[in-house]
C-alpha cells in the first residue's frame, strides 16, 4: 500500500496525488517521505517531465505529521530526531531546488502544489517548498501551522520558509498562535499564491507548471541580494522587532512552554545566518523540544488521548446510538447553548420551558451567535435559517414525542429536576435516554426520580457550550451501557471531547477546580499578596488564577455551592476559611465580573482593571511573604491531589480522561499534559516530598494519597505503569 502515487500525462506534467487510503485525511510518515522523495528524483530524472503537481486524492490536502511518529521518534535519542528531521528538510530542499544549476539557478523543473481543501503542519511545510501555492476556493478549509497548540513548532522547514516569506512580525501569528486561515486570507496575508474554482484546480496548476520560467523557480532567500522582510534582527527596523517579539512570547507564555521558546531561537538564530544553515538551526531546536518531556506530555494528552476519547476509546459495545431528536428542558444559558450546539450540528431539537417568551428568548440565543458568524463570514444566511428551522421553542412537552435524548438543564434543585423527571418520561417513548445535566449534584440521587434508572445518566456541559469542548458524562450506580454509549455519540456529534467518570460529590472537574479556587481564598484570608497568589498560578502555566476564575464563574455561585455542601458533609465540612472571605465578598455585593465587582475591579464595559483595592483592608497583607515555589506548590498539589484521589477512588478510570479533561475542562497548566503528566514529570517521589512540607503546615488536604505513596516506593509512573493506563 503506497502513500502517494506518480502519473504523466501527455504534455509531460507529472501529478503526485497524496492519498493514505486507510485515513479520513492524509498524515505524513516516514515512510511516505520517502516515497514522495523517490517520485520527485523519477520526475527529476526523466527528460520528458517538464513539471510537477503535488495533489491530494482527499476533499483536503493534509491534516500534518502524523504526531504518533514524533512521539516515537524520541525514543531514539536526539541523534536519531536530528537525522529524521534532517531527511525531511533533504526532501523538501530537493524540491525546492529542483534540478536547478546551484550556481545560476536556471534549469529546474516547476513544482506546485494543489490544495483541495485543508493543509496544516507538513500540509503546508511542503507546499512552502514548492515553487507556487495554488488553493482551491473552499471556504472550510483552513490553511496554517497549529503545532505550537501541541508542544511543538514546524520542523520540517516551515519556521524557516515563512519567516523568510513573510517577515518574522507578519510570521508571528502563524508560527507562535498557530492562527489558522481560509484559503483567500491566506493568499490575502502571503502564505499562498493563488485561489482558484474547486473544478479548475489542476487545470491552472499544469497550465502554471507549462508557462513557468526559470526566474519563478528561484525562492527569494535564493536569490542574490535576498533581505528578510521587516528587517534581520541587526537592521534597525528588525531589531524592534526581535525585541518585542522575545517580550511578546514571554509575556503569553511566561516562559513554561519550552516549544515557544525554542521557536523565536530557531526565527532568531536562523535569520542570522545563510537559509541551509537556518534549517540545521531549525533541526536542532525542534529535537530539544521533542526531548522535552513537556512536549511529550502535551502531544500524548492533546493529540493522541484527546483523539482516541472522541473516537470513542472507552464506548460500550453497543449498537450504534447516534441523536435523531433532542429534548432541551430549560432554556437558560446553558439549555439554550447545548440546543445551539446540537442544531448546528445537524440535530432535529425541541427547547422546551415554563414559559414561551423563555423558550423564544432561549432559541433566540441561537439566532445571536448565528449573527456573530455571519459578521464574520462563517455563517451564510441559507445555514443561519437551517440551524434555527432544527430549534422548536415551546412549553409543550407533548412536543417531546418521538425524541430519543433528553437533556435536562434546569435550576440546580433536586425537587425541581425529579418534577421534570416525570413530566418528560410521561411524554417520551421507553427507550428514550434521559440525561441530567449538572455540575455537583449526585447523578444516582437525582436517579431516583426516573422510572428507568438504567437509562437515566449525567452529562456535565461547562460554559459557554458553544465555546468549551469538554462534556463530563456521569455514570450513576444504575446507568447502563446503552445510556453511556448515547451520551458518548452524542458529545461526538456536536464535535466535543467526552470523559466518563463514575458518580461522586463534584463528580471529576468540579472536584479538581474547586480546591484549586479555594487554596487561593485561603491564602488571602491568611495574608498573602493577592498579586502574588494570581501570578504565582499564571507563572505555572495556569490561564487564570483562582481569585480571576471565581470572578469569572461568579462569587454567589461559590456561596451556594459552599452552602450545599455543608449541608451535605455536616462536621466534616473542610472549608469554614474559605466561606468567611467569600461570604463577606457576597455581603459587600461583590459577586464577581457580572456584577462589574469581585476580586478585581471592572470599567462600566465589564473591562478588568486589576485588584481590588478594597481586599487590603478587608484581609491585610501580612509582613514575610511566602516565596513563589510554596504558593505554586499550595495550588497545582490542591488539584493534582483530587485527580490521584478520584482515580484511587474509581471516579476516574483512566487516566487519559482525567489530563484531558483537566486541560479542556479548567485548563490545568497544557504545558504539564494535565495533572497525571505533571506527575510523571516530576515523579512520584518529588511529589510525595512536596505534600510531606505542605501537610505538616497547611492540613490534610496536602496528605499523599496512599497510591502516590505506593507508585513513589516503586518508582512507577502513571503512563508507565500498566496498572494506571488503560487499554
Amino acid at each position: 500500500m503506497t502513500d502517494f502515487t506518480y502519473v504523466v500525462d501527455g504534455d509531460g506534467v507529472a501529478t503526485i496525488t497524496w492519498d493514505v487510503v486507510p485515513k479520513s485525511m492524509n498524515v505524513m510518515s516516514m515512510a511516505g517521505f520517502a516515497e514522495l522523495s523517490a517520485h520527485i528524483d523519477a520526475a527529476l530524472a526523466d527528460a520528458g517531465v517538464k513539471g510537477v503537481i503535488i495533489t491530494s486524492g482527499k476533499k483536503d490536502f493534509a491534516g500534518g505529521m502524523d504526531l504518533n511518529v514524533i512521539a516515537q521518534m524520541r525514543t531514539g535519542g536526539a541523534q536519531a530526531i536530528f537525522d529524521g528531521v534532517m531527511q525531511m528538510h533533504g526532501v523538501l530542499r530537493k524540491i525546492e531546488r529542483a534540478g536547478m544549476d546551484p550556481k545560476t539557478l536556471k534549469g529546474g523543473k516547476p513544482i506546485v502544489a494543489a490544495l483541495p481543501g485543508t493543509a496544516l503542519g507538513i500540509g503546508l511545510e511542503l507546499p512552502l517548498s514548492c515553487h507556487r501555492i495554488i488553493a482551491a476556493d473552499n471556504p472550510k478549509a483552513k490553511i496554517g501551522l497549529p503545532e505550537i497548540m501541541v508542544g511543538i513548532f514546524p520542523g520540517a522547514g516551515g519556521t524557516t520558509r515563512l519567516v523568510r516569506k513573510l517577515g518574522a512580525m507578519m510570521a508571528a501569528p502563524f508560527l507562535l498562535e498557530g492562527k489558522l486561515s481560509d484559503p483567500k486570507s491566506a493568499r490575502n496575508a502571503g502564505l499562498i499564491d493563488e485561489v482558484v474554482a474547486p473544478e479548475d484546480l489542476l487545470t491552472r496548476a499544469k497550465e502554471w507548471v507549462l508557462a513557468a520560467k526559470d526566474a519563478d523557480l528561484v525562492k527569494p532567500w535564493d536569490a542574490k541580494g535576498y533581505k528578510m522582510p521587516g528587517g534581520a534582527p541587526y537592521h534597525p527596523a528588525g531589531f524592534m522587532t526581535f525585541v518585542g517579539a522575545s517580550a511578546m512570547v514571554n509575556g503569553k507564555t511566561q516562559g513554561v512552554y519550552p516549544a515557544a521558546k525554542a521557536l523565536l531561537s530557531a526565527v532568531y538564530e536562523g535569520a542570522l545566518v545563510p537559509f541551509d544553515t537556518a534549517l540545521k538551526i531549525e533541526a536542532r531546536q525542534f529535537t530539544s523540544v521533542l526531548m522535552n518531556p513537556s512536549s511529550t506530555a502535551m502531544i500524548r494528552s492533546l493529540f493522541i488521548n484527546k483523539e482516541a476519547l472522541e473516537k470513542g476509546a472507552n464506548r460500550p459495545a453497543e449498537p450504534d446510538q447516534a441523536v435523531k431528536r433532542l429534548g432541551v428542558i430549560g432554556a437558560g444559558m446553558m439549555g439554550a447553548g447545548i440546543a445551539y450546539v446540537s442544531a448546528n450540528a445537524g440535530i432535529e431539537v425541541v427547547l422546551i420551558d415554563a414559559a414561551q417568551d423563555a423558550a423564544d428568548r432561549g432559541k433566540a440565543h441561537s439566532e445571536s451567535l448565528l449573527d456573530k458568524g455571519m459578521k464574520r463570514g462563517k455563517v451564510t444566511s441559507d445555514k443561519k435559517a437551517e440551524v434555527l428551522a432544527r430549534i422548536t421553542a415551546t412549553t409543550d412537552y407533548a412536543t417531546l414525542a418521538g425524541c430519543d435524548l433528553i437533556v435536562e438543564a434546569v435550576f440546580e434543585d433536586p425537587k425541581v429536576k425529579a418534577e421534570v423527571t416525570a413530566k418528560v418520561e410521561a411524554a417520551v417513548g421507553p427507550d428514550c435516554i434521559f440525561a441530567t445535566n449538572t455540575s455537583t449534584l449526585p447523578i444516582t440521587a437525582l436517579a431516583k426520580a426516573s422510572a428507568r434508572p438504567d437509562q437515566f445518566i449525567g452529562i456535565h456541559f461547562f460554559s459557554p457550550v458553544d465555546k468549551m469542548n469538554l462534556v463530563e458524562i456521569i455514570k450513576g450506580k444504575a446507568t447502563g451501557d446503552r445510556a453511556v454509549a448515547k451520551a458518548l455519540d452524542f458529545v461526538r456529534q456536536i464535535r466535543k471531547t467526552p470523559i466518563v467518570v463514575n458518580d461522586a460529590r463534584f463528580f471529576y472537574a468540579n472536584r479538581c477546580i474547586i480546591p484549586y479556587i479555594n487554596e487561593g481564598i485561603r491564602m488571602v484570608a491568611e495574608g498573602v499578596a493577592p498579586a502574588l497568589v494570581e501570578n504565582a498560578a499564571k507563572l505555572v502555566g495556569m490561564p487564570l488564577g483562582p481569585l480571576q476564575l471565581v470572578d469569572e464563574t461568579s462569587i454567589d455561585l461559590g456561596v451556594k455551592i459552599a452552602k450545599a455542601t455543608k449541608a451535605a458533609m455536616g462536621e466534616a465540612y473542610p472549608d469554614g476559611a474559605v466561606d468567611d472571605v467569600i461570604f463577606r465578598m457576597a455581603d459587600l455585593g461583590r459577586l464577581g465580573r457580572k456584577a462589574n465587582a469581585g476580586f478585581y475591579a471592572y470599567d462600566d464595559k465589564g473591562g478588568r482593571l486589576g485588584l481590588w483595592d478594597g481586599l487590603q483592608a478587608e484581609w491585610p497583607v501580612r509582613d514575610g511573604q511566602p516565596d513563589l515555589a510554596e504558593v505554586q506548590h499550595r495550588l497545582l498539589m490542591a488539584q493534582v491531589l483530587e485527580a490521584v484521589r478520584a482515580l484511587e477512588e474509581g471516579v476516574l478510570t483512566d487516566i487519559r480522561e482525567g489530563d484531558v479533561g483537566a486541560i479542556l475542562g479548567w485548563g490545568f497548566a497544557p504545558w504539564s499534559g494535565g495533572p497525571f503528566g505533571w506527575l510523571d514529570i516530576i515523579g512520584a517521589a518529588r511529589a510525595v516530598e512536596i505534600c510531606d512540607t505542605l501537610a505538616p503546615a497547611f492540613g490534610t488536604r496536602f496528605e499523599a494519597p496512599a497510591l502516590l505513596r505506593e507508585m513513589a516506593a516503586k518508582g512507577q509512573t502513571f503512563y508507565g505503569s500498566t496498572a494506571r493506563k488503560a487499554a
